[in-house]
């Protein structure tokens, strides 16, 4: 049965604090490099990768288009891949927004397990697939990123 977020307690992150939290995780990738290039992990880390490849002076950006979500609903079973990328992961850098269960970065490791692996933010659940993050967050809380707030309702 998927799992469905729509009831647990939710924090709103701005665009100041995604920024701020995403140069913070460069600092932390400044050591890891260098990387040939990104690999954004659509649709959260699309806006941490254009983050990163700015500080980092990356001009090379690919995307993995992949749903694990729909709207506040966990998927059941596999990640949805909708657009994959070449190669083993050698030299790239993966950037996503959150890594909740890790469901995501466990299924791209299997694609790509040469790669380095960066979220902004992480729960429990999914700290054991990351390699690079800077904000631990609990896992009952249901982070909202600024993309996914309407204009009008902030």
């Amino acid at each position: 049965m998927a799992q469905d977020f729509t009831t647990n307690k939710a924090v709103n992150i701005g665009w100041d604090a995604l920024h701020r939290d995403t140069v913070m995780l460069c600092h932390k990738l400044r050591s890891q490099g260098p990387f040939k290039g990104i690999i954004a992990v659509a649709r959260g880390g699309l806006v941490p990768a254009a983050i990163v490849a700015r500080e980092l002076d990356i001009r090379l950006v690919d995307t993995v288009c992949i749903a694990s979500y729909d709207d506040k609903v966990r998927r059941h079973g596999e990640a949805l891949i909708l657009k994959p990328v070449e190669g083993d992961g050698t030299g790239w850098l993966v950037v996503d927004d959150l890594v909740d269960s890790g469901a995501t970065f466990r299924h791209l490791r299997k694609m790509l397990p040469k790669a380095h692996y960066a979220t902004v933010y992480v729960k429990p659940d999914g700290r054991d697939t990351v390699d690079t993050t800077v904000i631990p967050v609990e896992q009952d809380l249901w982070l909202v990123f600024p993309w996914d707030i309407a204009p009008n309702s902030r």
